[in-house]
């Protein structure tokens, strides 16, 4: 007899096969809607949705070997739009999670992700507002541009939902993207966003910078992608550092939060087309040993090797990868010692980030003493 967990996880994973093995239908391009105004002036509406089905052995609330759900993970509708020659607006809202920071409707979780506004000012971009401060590749990218489906569990800088805050910050690019910077001061620790904890009571600013150079093909841009899908050859690598005084700790105890981290970002197109990916980063949290109940202080690491097979299958191109993540939460602040997580899994890559079914396995160890946890997921992706 198959135990819960296995006959649960050939379930989903014969959802998966009977998905690749239908008839190839022709896709739409995957592009914003763009409405032109004028000359000058445009308006740009899009979709990203993510959804994802899992089998947890040992996740069931009444202690069952496993359970099985299915989660809206985000639903986000993203607009911008080109108010003169050098000022464009963004807002971009999301829906799903059980997320309810800052919703317009708690009971719906729906939440305000962005709202910038984006000057060019003599060759250097300025924003303000609600956004993605300076900081590493995998927050730039979003789970929507990342080269697996769950986002890492060693990114932990400081955030009011989704990674964003609010404030302002400047940047900009030479040759194309081969070197670029951004520099920020943001928010940081309030009371609205940490639970009445904050020890922050001069209010300080969280100051974030970022330094990318490209040794290879350039990179535009400030967001990110972890995987081009072949369409460049890119080597980068960035130093990123965020500061924020009396921003750890509590009002009784309060210390400074210093965050920074390095990454590095090698794909190329091989022979046959096929495309090889490896992303790493190391990353480092300092609490001046203050206990927190919303940061983490110690050090996070974490390797992907990926490989694009150039061979279509169905719809799309298949793209096993392997993930490593390690933790190393610091006992004096009572953050549980080791936390690592093994994934394997496959992408399927319909149209790049705008269309794909990811199926992966993970082991999760959360500490020396805790039971280690498997999870089998199909997350599907698709935004335009």
């Amino acid at each position: 007899m198959l135990s819960g967990f296995k006959r649960k996880l050939y379930v989903v994973a014969a959802l998966l096969i009977l998905s690749m093995g239908l008839p190839t239908l022709a896709f739409a391009g995957f592009a914003n809607a763009k409405v032109k105004i004028d000359d000058t002036r445009w308006f740009r509406a899009g979709l990203g949705f993510r959804s994802s089905v899992a089998v947890v052995e040992d996740g069931a609330p009444n202690g069952s070997t496993s359970s099985a759900g299915a989660v809206f993970d985000n639903i986000r509708f993203y607009t911008a739009a080109r108010v003169t020659d050098h000022v464009t607006l963004e807002f971009n809202t999301e829906f799903g999670g059980g997320n309810t920071a800052n919703a317009l409707n708690a009971d719906e979780a729906l939440t305000v992700l962005d709202a910038v506004v984006k000057f060019d000012i003599g060759g250097f971009d300025v924003w303000a507002g609600r956004f993605l401060p300076p900081s590493d590749r995998s927050n730039l990218d979003g789970p929507f541009f990342l080269n697996a489906y769950d986002f890492p569990i060693v990114q932990a800088y400081p955030a009011i939902f989704a990674g964003r805050d609010t404030g302002a910050a400047i940047m900009q690019e030479y040759g194309g993207g081969r070197f670029k910077w951004s520099y920020g001061f943001f928010e940081g620790r309030t009371n609205a966003t940490n639970a009445n904890s904050n020890p922050d009571g001069g209010d300080n600013l969280l100051h974030a910078a970022r330094f990318t150079y490209n040794f290879w093909d350039p990179e535009p841009g400030y967001y990110t992608t972890s995987t081009y899908h072949g369409a460049l050859d890119v080597l980068a690598v960035a130093f990123v550092i965020q500061h924020e005084e009396d921003g750890a700790g509590t009002a009784t105890t309060a210390g400074d939060f210093t965050g920074w981290n390095i990454d590095v970002l090698m794909e190329k197109k091989v022979s046959g087309g096929n495309v090889v990916s490896l992303e790493g980063a190391y990353y480092d949290y300092d609490l001046d040993d203050k206990t927190d109940a919303s940061l983490t202080q110690g050090e996070g690491y974490l390797a992907l090797a990926g490989y694009l097979i150039n061979k279509q299958v169905g719809w799309g191109k298949l793209q096993p990868y392997v993930r490593y993540q390690g933790f190393d939460r610091d006992e004096i602040t009572g953050d549980g010692g080791l936390r690592s997580r093994f994934e394997g899994g496959v992408n399927y890559i319909i149209d790049g980030q705008n269309a794909k079914i990811c199926a992966l396995f993970s082991r999760d160890q959360n500490g020396s003493g805790a039971d280690p946890m498997n999870r089998f997921a199909i997350g599907l992706q698709f935004q335009m």
